[in-house]
């Protein structure tokens, strides 16, 4: 495998059109669909390292290993008032490929209606149908053979999927006793079987993919997907353990424009230049940081951190949207072995709400929801349809994995007890929050100002507020649907009691009360640089080709970009986002003619 090699020097001497901010899962798809073009002169300045070689992140079993490495920026949340005064780990990639080497692996796609939503917002071109060839463009999705897809009901719709992108797609090799007897408790209590997973509705009940290369059983990721394949090309070069600290912006004709970077490798600082765009790809917390850096943002937020206000803009860092998860814990037969199998292999299952809580549970739900204050109509009321009983969107999900996942229960390893945990994880949550650069510690009379070293303050707002009060009852309702799931036949063969929450654990108020203490995060952080839609900068950072509002020769592709969140785990959209918007920047190139 090729190794980045530019050294920072000749980084900033060369002649770019286009330097990409975040060598991650976005970043260097982006990079390498614009250097598809000899014509292209394209940079990427990765903070991270390379780590190719990596067995903790090529080998798909030690995927928790990797978590709080050097890889890992390991930011974190403020207190959260809605859990308890708890501050949450908040782990992002600082490696060549981004938390596309650190993730799960799950590979799968929200709703038809999720995508829709954006564009109903107003982001012409990305709703479902906008989105499906980016989506199948980004896979190389290994079908498998008719008798393994019977035993294990690895379904998949073969006009929905792509068979030659760069990223790997396949189903496990290995599955637990478990699997079958979770799949089947599923479906005896009426959960549908979706064969068609990927075709525009998740719910149901399926086995889930991953992004593994089958042929060579490693992690298929940003790096070996999207870098390696082309590293040879002298148009595309890479420079990692580079940190970005400022987007350079100068005025021309009366606007403000990118005409590059400054960054710092070691203890030197540099100015990398860009004559046609920079794109930043650093993520839901870096990207909207950088921006602010750069002296776009909210003037007050700038203000109190040093910085010169250039391009006021009140919506950097807001509407941060995340999903929320808590992890319930039953004793399991110790005859099943609960050994690593390699990438998460287990059934998935989205459930509306009307289907995993009672109709009077269900109906009290719809009621708290329907007198939310309508701060944001369009977007509450997008949220609001998805209460409705006739909707068929998974606001839950639902995963069975062997071992504890709590890691709030502590049990006595000596009692020789064996655990399963089912994670439940709210796929549509009202509550918002914020990620903003911190003021530092300064006097101004010695002009200090926020940098890059500096994490930002990170507050979601979990379960704050009459929104986040909503999202609070629904996780407590639905928790119940795993109580109902464990004693289901034939799983409840090998499942005993629940040991998390406690047996002690019975009232609404005392399960509100552990779910509040035991609400963690899924790691799935969007909208903190969202698409403005008909409202444009009033609601939104970037229109809907990506181009942050007011500044010439700027984008932004990443996650962040989303401005509802979508019912699926966040890597094969981002990737979708990622090649959509390369071939945006290529349109827009040849419409200037440059």
């Amino acid at each position: 495998m090729s190794t980045p090699s530019i050294s920072a020097p000749d980084f900033a001497g060369h002649d770019f059109d286009y330097i990409v901010i975040g060598g991650g899962t976005a970043g260097l798809a982006v990079a390498a669909r614009l250097s598809e073009d000899p014509n292209l002169v394209v940079g990427v300045l990765e903070a991270g390292p390379e780590a190719l070689q990596d067995n903790a992140i090529n080998s798909p079993g030690q995927f928790l290993q990797i978590l709080g490495t050097k890889y890992d920026w390991q930011f974190e949340t403020v207190p959260q008032e809605g859990l308890g005064g708890r501050a949450l780990a908040w782990p992002r990639g600082r490696v060549l490929g981004g938390t596309s080497a650190l993730n799960l692996m799950t590979w799968n796609r929200g709703n038809k209606e999720d995508y829709d939503a954006w564009e109903q917002l107003g982001n012409k071109g990305w709703g479902w149908d906008g989105l499906l060839p980016f989506f199948k463009k980004a896979e190389a999705f290994h079908a498998p053979d008719k008798k393994t897809q019977s035993a294990n009901r690895e379904y998949y719709e073969p006009g929905a999927i792509g068979t030659d992108g760069p990223v790997h797609a396949s189903y496990s090799k290995q599955y637990s006793k478990t699997h079958q007897l979770c799949y089947d408790a599923l479906v005896a209590l009426g959960i549908p079987e979706n064969k068609s997973h990927h075709a525009g509705s998740n719910v149901g009940v399926w086995t889930n993919p991953v992004s593994v290369d089958p042929d060579r059983n490693t992690r298929s990721y940003a790096a070996p997907a999207y870098y390696v394949p082309n590293s040879s090309r002298r148009n595309l070069l890479v420079l990692t353990e580079a940190l970005a600290h400022e987007i350079i912006l100068e005025q021309k004709s009366g606007q403000w424009t990118a005409t590059g970077v400054r960054f710092s490798y070691g203890d030197d600082s540099f100015v990398a230049q860009a004559s046609r765009e920079v794109i930043l790809s650093a993520g839901s917390v870096q990207s909207p940081q950088l921006l602010e850096l750069s002296g776009i943002g909210n003037p007050q937020v700038l203000e109190e951190a040093g910085i010169e206000v250039r391009v006021p803009n009140p919506n950097v860092g807001e509407n941060l949207q995340d999903h929320l998860m808590t992890v319930s814990v039953f004793e399991i037969d110790p005859n099943i072995q609960v050994k690593n199998l390699g990438a998460p292999a287990s059934p998935f299952c989205y459930l509306p709400v009307s289907t995993a809580v009672s109709e009077e549970e269900s109906k009290l739900l719809l009621s708290k929801v329907e007198i939310l204050e309508r701060s944001t109509p369009e977007k509450d009321e997008i949220l609001r349809s998805r209460f409705d009983p006739e909707a068929n969107l998974g606001q839950f999900e639902y995963i069975f994995e062997l071992g504890n996942w709590n890691s709030n229960f502590h049990p006595d390893p000596s009692n020789g007890k064996r655990y399963a945990s089912v994670l439940q994880i709210l796929q549509y949550p009202f509550s918002r929050g914020s990620i903003h650069i911190c003021p530092p510690n300064f006097s101004r009379k010695d002009g200090s100002r926020s940098t890059i070293a500096t994490k930002p303050a990170i507050d979601p707002g979990y379960y704050y507020g009459e929104k986040g009060e909503v999202d609070l009852e629904t996780m407590k309702q639905c928790m119940r649907f795993s109580d109902k799931l464990c004693k289901s036949t034939p799983l409840s063969s090998v499942v005993g009691s629940r040991v998390a929450p406690p047996s002690s654990v019975t009232s609404d108020a005392d399960l509100r009360d552990w779910v509040a203490r035991n609400t963690t995060t899924d790691w799935h952080p969007v909208g903190t640089c969202a698409m403005g839609g008909h409202d444009g900068i009033r609601s939104g950072v970037v229109d809907d080709r990506l181009r942050v509002y007011n500044v010439k020769r700027l984008r932004v592709v990443d996650a962040s970009i989303m401005p509802l969140q979508i019912s699926a785990h966040l890597q094969a959209t981002v990737y979708a986002i990622a090649e959509k918007g390369a071939r945006l920047i290529l349109e827009d190139s040849v419409e200037k003619g440059t």
